[in-house]
């Protein structure tokens, strides 16, 4: 049995600055290596910015998680995770071939098979590792005074489940990646709370040093997101390209996987439903944004008889430029909507759920408001 400690809350934060820091100093350098061998993105008739702008970017933003992971690995508490648990890893591992491979793509556009094959592939990496669903309460069957069960999941099943969440987080992350800061803000948004949300469960779990490596992971992802963006918020001096926005869907995939087989589902009844479906609550959060944008994408374009990976100018953010909105606003707009899914779906399991409602419906209330108020302009303009 792992043993525990109290929360290493300042090992974290200086673990999450290390990989901000590292990531801002190296970005720089990495922007000057993709100018040199070409990696850059030239305007297309679906882009929105109109002069060419190198790509890469994700590969700053794996070294500054490397770089947190190493450092991690030489302090007194969070080293002690590294003993009991390869996810953190596993993790690393994953993400490094994963950018590699959309750095391959950044250069040299690969097709969408050969990137399939490579995400099912970084998967797999995961599961090799022990980073795979075990088990989740669902809100049925049970018996006597029991609400609900927990499904156990053998290893074929679990790694299923673990394969096809890698693939639709990098991908829905990757659909997303449409405007300047966009897909780093929404990284961010969402490793924090996965980390956020992994150190609640660390503290229910007592300290248990076993339950450190998903808020590890979330910890390096949410620093070296917030490192990369003054590089890449608009105007954008480098992108994240492919090598940054898969490698962003897999890492959160593998926090919210690693947190699945820590929540303690003896210690709940059947008041705490929520928090019983906390781990698919928060992937569902924080997977909103990104996986509207893809569900939309696809069905559009299968009813236009067009591949799903077909490219078009119709996505969320498009939608929100059409409106009204400036670029800078239509990216704060889905910050602000991602954020109040995500971190209200934490709060929820984590504090009291009647006064989290009120707070995140006035929140809804007002990005509703502040996004339809371009159409409304416009509209009292014609009349």
């Amino acid at each position: 049995m792992p043993p525990t400690q109290g929360l290493p809350i300042r090992e974290y934060i200086l673990v999450a600055l290390t990989a901000a820091a590292v990531t801002f100093l190296l970005t720089g350098v990495v922007r000057r290596v993709a100018i040199r061998i070409g990696a850059i993105a030239n305007p297309r008739a679906r882009d929105v910015h109109v002069t060419p702008i190198p790509r890469m970017g994700g590969i700053g933003i794996f070294l500054g998680v490397a770089a947190a992971m190493g450092l991690a690995h030489q302090l007194p508490a969070l080293s002690r995770g590294f003993d009991f648990s390869f996810d953190s890893l596993g993790v690393l591992l994953a993400a490094g071939v994963i950018s590699l491979i959309g750095a391959l793509d950044d250069r040299f556009e690969l097709d969408a098979w050969t990137k399939l094959a490579g995400q099912v592939m970084c998967a797999g990496i995961l599961v090799i590792f022990g980073v795979q669903w075990v088990s989740f309460w669902v809100p049925w069957g049970g018996g006597g005074e029991s609400f609900g069960q927990v499904l156990v999941l053998d290893k074929n099943q679990g790694a299923l489940l673990t394969v096809v969440l890698v693939v639709v987080m990098v991908n829905a992350m990757n659909f997303v990646d449409g405007l300047d800061g966009l897909a780093g803000g929404l990284g961010f948004i969402a490793a924090a709370a996965t980390c956020s949300f992994s150190l609640g469960l660390l503290d229910s779990s007592g300290g248990d040093v076993g339950a450190y490596p998903p808020a590890l992971i979330a910890a390096t992802l949410a620093g070296a997101c917030l490192g990369f963006l003054p590089y890449n918020f608009q105007p954008a001096k480098i992108f994240m390209g492919d090598s940054g926005s898969m490698m962003i869907g897999l890492m959160l995939a593998g926090a919210t996987t690693s947190a699945s087989g820590r929540v303690p589902y003896p210690q709940f009844s059947g008041k705490d439903a929520l928090a019983l479906l906390s781990p698919l609550v928060v992937v569902a959060a924080v997977l909103f944004v990104p996986m509207l944008d893809l569900i939309m994408a696809v069905v559009r374009r299968t009813r236009r008889g067009e591949s799903p990976f077909a490219a078009d100018k119709m996505h969320l953010h498009h939608r929100l430029l059409e409106i009204g909105h400036s670029q800078r606003r239509a990216v704060l707009l889905i910050y602000l909507w991602a954020g109040l899914l995500a971190f209200g779906a934490v709060s929820v399991t984590l504090f009291d759920s009647a006064a989290v409602f009120w707070i995140v419906g006035f929140g809804f209330l007002l990005a509703t408001l502040v996004s339809i108020v371009p159409r409304l302009r416009s509209r009292n303009r014609t009349a």
